[in-house]
C-alpha cells in the first residue's frame, strides 16, 4: 500500500466489476515493509483490551512512516487498545530494502505496549541475499 499510486478506488471497482483484466497498477521506486506487532500469547490465547501508547509518536519516525490496524479498537476514554491478535502493521518506505527495515523497526520500537510483541528478524533474508551478491 505505500508503494502504490494508482487509485486504490477505482482498482477495488474494477475488481467487484471483473474487470481487473484492463487494470494497470502504478507503483513508487523503493521499497517498503512492514513489521507485524501482536498480542503476547498469539496465535494462542491473549489478553483483550490493553493500552497501546505512542502510536502518533512512532509515525513520526519519519516520512513514509504508516501504522495500519487490525485488531484495534477505542475504549470509553480514546485510548487505543488491542483487541485482536494481529494487532498493528507498522510499515515505512525507504529508497531501498535496509532503510525501510530501519525505519519499520524505529517506529515499532516507540510504542509502548507491553502485552505486545514483534518478531526481530523480518527481512533479513532478503537483505543477506542482496549482501551475498552484491559483496
Amino acid at each position: 500500500m505505500m508503494r502504490l499510486e494508482s487509485d486504490l478506488a477505482q482498482v477495488l471497482l474494477a475488481a467487484c466489476r471483473g474487470e481487473l483484466g484492463g487494470v494497470s497498477l502504478s507503483w513508487s521506486p523503493g521499497s517498503a515493509m512492514v513489521i507485524v506487532m501482536a498480542s503476547n500469547g498469539y496465535p494462542g490465547s491473549y489478553e483483550k483490551g490493553t493500552i497501546i501508547k505512542n502510536l502518533e509518536e512512532a509515525e513520526l519516525i519519519g516520512p513514509m512512516v504508516k501504522i495500519f490496524h487490525a485488531g484495534t479498537a477505542l475504549d470509553s476514554e480514546g485510548n487505543f487498545i488491542a483487541y485482536g491478535g494481529r494487532v498493528l502493521g507498522v510499515t515505512a518506505k525507504g529508497k531501498d530494502l535496509a532503510e525501510a527495515r530501519d525505519k519499520a523497526y524505529k517506529a515499532s520500537e516507540v510504542i509502548d505496549w507491553p502485552e505486545g510483541f514483534f518478531r526481530r528478524d523480518i527481512g533479513w533474508r532478503a537483505l543477506s541475499h542482496i549482501y551475498t551478491k552484491t559483496s
